[in-house]
């Protein structure tokens, strides 16, 4: 598939869902965390920093960093549509953000998604680099606004109909620069119960987005105190 970027929701959802209603599924829990690096000089936030997709994806988990139970999907689904939508014009700006294929102003981007069995977890996880950590923070902001503005949407599956998800803010996992948490629940339709949470924290010039689909509601924190790790110690920002 293609690769998911920042706030590409479909990918991940496309996924699994065609999977949700198997008995299948193979336990998996999340990343263990990777204990902390020494810390070293961080990125001025002023000073534009280039950075390109190979850099990035060096800095992407790997499966190795995972528990066992999980493996790498490398499909490519991207098909071009667009499977979020709702009438109101307050969630114009969140819908535009769920179906994009590439975070607004990212410079570079890289991406890799998990899958914890047939029923999930699904784990994705992206790098945007923004140029500064001032982009990083306002791209934040905005996506904070646009969820907050929303209070659903509505999700159409191939060969399954429309379903309604509410989308709420949730507490974030404490780690990076200025985190940033949501949740998308099936309230009605066709995938009734289905639930997303995402969350989205920067470390420098670097947007860090942890997605969660189909999990046990537990995944999220460790997920993203691993990425964040990760980054910091890869990329060499304090």
């Amino acid at each position: 598939m293609t690769r998911i970027v920042s706030f590409a929701l479909a990918a991940v959802l496309g996924l699994s869902l065609a999977s949700c209603g198997s008995e299948d599924k193979e336990s998996a829990g999340a990343p263990a965390s990777t204990p902390s690096p020494t810390a070293v000089p961080s990125s001025t936030s002023g000073v534009p920093v280039t950075r390109t997709e190979v850099e990035l994806t060096k800095a992407l988990l790997e499966l190795a960093d995972l528990p066992s139970g999980f493996s790498e999907d490398k499909e490519d689904s991207a098909d071009g549509t667009k499977p979020f939508s709702s009438p109101s014009d307050r969630c114009k700006t969140l819908v535009k953000y769920l179906n994009a294929t590439k975070a607004p102003g990212s410079k570079a981007s890289a991406a890799r998604t998990f899958t914890g069995g047939q029923e999930g977890p699904y784990i994705d996880y992206v790098l945007d680099s923004m140029g500064t950590a001032d982009e990083v923070g306002d791209l934040r902001e905005s996506y904070a606004k646009a969820v907050g503005n929303c209070s659903k949407v509505s999700l159409k599956t191939k060969g399954a109909g429309n379903t309604s998800m509410k989308v709420e803010e949730i507490t974030a996992p404490a780690y990076g620069t200025k985190p940033f948490a949501f949740r998308l629940t099936g309230t009605s339709g066709s995938k009734r119960g289905l639930e997303y949470t995402a969350a989205v924290t920067g470390v420098g010039d670097v947007m860090i987005s942890v997605s969660i689909l189909a999990g046990q509601g537990t995944e999220l924190e460790p997920a993203t105190e691993t990425a964040v790790v990760k980054v910091r110690h890869t990329l060499q920002i304090s």
